[in-house]
């Protein structure tokens, strides 16, 4: 959760993921759910960036202060 040091788990951000994915879906359309791009806030780091990257429904990240190391490149590359 943003602001809390507390950091979600690989399996518990693609879990949030494929609940947003199957409510768009829902609510919205099929369509809708396999054309939105739903990106990962949480901490990314070079450390979890590949793992979070291979999940299912996280297209992709939100990266704060992240982006301001050298290793940001790895997380650059995590879907390489």
């Amino acid at each position: 959760a943003i602001g809390t040091g507390k950091v979600a788990s690989t399996e518990q951000a693609q879990e949030v993921h494929a609940e947003i994915r199957k409510w768009l879906a829902s609510t919205i359309s099929k369509e809708a759910s396999d054309n939105t791009r739903i990106i990962y806030g949480g901490s990314v780091s070079e450390k979890n960036c590949r793992d979070l990257a291979q999940q299912a429904d996280i297209d992709g990240f939100l990266v704060g202060g992240a982006s301001l190391k050298p290793a940001f490149i790895d997380i650059i590359n995590a879907r390489a």
